[in-house]
Order: C-alpha cells, then sequence, then structure tokens
C-alpha cells in the first residue's frame, strides 16, 4: 500500500503567527503553573487573548498543543546550544553535555516538564506531525553536537541507529525522574553511560 501523502500546510500569516505565538506562551504559562491538568483548552484561549474555535484550528487537542509546546521549546534550547556549543573532547561528551543542559532547563520548571513528557506519551496517530517534528528537532539538537565526526555525506545508518537509542533512553529517564523513580544523579548517569554509543560510530 502507498504511503499516505498529506498536502503541505500554507505557511501562517504574520498575523497567524502572533496568534500561534500567545497561544503557546499562555499554555507555558499554565503548565509552569499546575502541569498537565491545568492546562485547559478554555482557560488557554482565555489567557492567549483568543476564540476557543480559533484555539481549536490552530491545535485541536490539549494533547497537541502541549506537543507543539515541546516543540517550541526543543526550538529555544536549539537556538541557544548554537550559540554556546558544547566544548567537551568526544561527540560523546558533546551530546551528553547538551542532553544535561536540557535536563538542567527542565529542572527548572517541573510542572511544564511532566505536561509535556505526558502528553508526548499520551500522542496517538493523530498527533503524529507534531510528533514528528519533535523528534525531528531532538534528532538535530544531537547531530550537531556529534559535530564533525559526520561525514560529508551525512550520518551513516549506525551513527543514526545509536542516536535513536539515545533519545529512547532520555525520554524512559525522563519519565522515571517525573515520576520519582529515578534521581537526578540516576538520570547524569544514565544519560552519560547510553551517549557512550555514540563514539562506538565515529
Amino acid at each position: 500500500m502507498a504511503a499516505e501523502v498529506r498536502p503541505a500546510s500554507p505557511p501562517l500569516t504574520r498575523r497567524q503567527e502572533a496568534r500561534r505565538r500567545r497561544i503557546l506562551d499562555a499554555t507555558t504559562l499554565l503548565a509552569c503553573r499546575g502541569g498537565f491538568d491545568a492546562v485547559q483548552m478554555r482557560e488557554v484561549a482565555e489567557e492567549a487573548g483568543v476564540a476557543l474555535g480559533t484555539l481549536y484550528r490552530y491545535f485541536p487537542s490539549k494533547v497537541h498543543l502541549l506537543v507543539a509546546t515541546m516543540q517550541d521549546q526543543l526550538e529555544h534550547l536549539h537556538t541557544t546550544l548554537r550559540k554556546r556549543p558544547p566544548a567537551s573532547d568526544s561527540p560523546a561528551e558533546r551530546v551528553a553535555e547538551t542532553l544535561l543542559r536540557a535536563f538542567r532547563a527542565l529542572q527548572r520548571d517541573p510542572y511544564l516538564a511532566d505536561a509535556m513528557v505526558r502528553a508526548l506519551t499520551f500522542a496517538d496517530r493523530g498527533v503524529r506531525d507534531e510528533v514528528d517534528r519533535v523528534i525531528g528537532r531532538t534528532t538535530a539538537i544531537i547531530l550537531d553536537a556529534i559535530g564533525p565526526s559526520i561525514g560529508p555525506q551525512g550520518p551513516t545508518p549506525e551513527q543514526l541507529s545509536a542516536v535513536r537509542v539515545v533519545e529512547h533512553t532520555w525520554h524512559a529517564a525522563l519519565i522515571t525522574w517525573l515520576s520519582g523513580r529515578a534521581t537526578i544523579a540516576q538520570v547524569k548517569s544514565d544519560i552519560e553511560t547510553v551517549c557512550r554509543l555514540i563514539d562506538l560510530t565515529v
């Protein structure tokens, strides 16, 4: 069976982009205050100053909204990392430093972190575009950290496989930390351990 081909969405106008920005900022604010349960569509619409129907046109559900918020947070992180890239010697150490920076950012807003990770966990196929963008941004962040070890032809299949394993471990570590089943020290150890896979592929 041929893969489904979905038409690309037209780019947002400046006004639409500003409205979307207000919605994401409102979501972040509410999530920081009370986590997943505090993000209610009506409250987001009121905080953002948009009609409830308008909000649903941009984001069909709370899960869509919070996964998009996670993508937005990752974009901010990626911009910061490009300005101040990790300085460690080996690719594995640079990837670990990158992910630990991201973890420290999440520690500052644990309610927001919990809301985003729960939404990503709950996401079904209806949210796959948003989830794909989160995964794509995470992969790009890790590949940037690997840096010159990636050849001119792009990452090898082995490198991409190692990156996927790192991403899976990163996600699992966040879940166990947020649920109180792992300490910060354990998360740090797990991330540093799995990142050693990167050096085996270069």
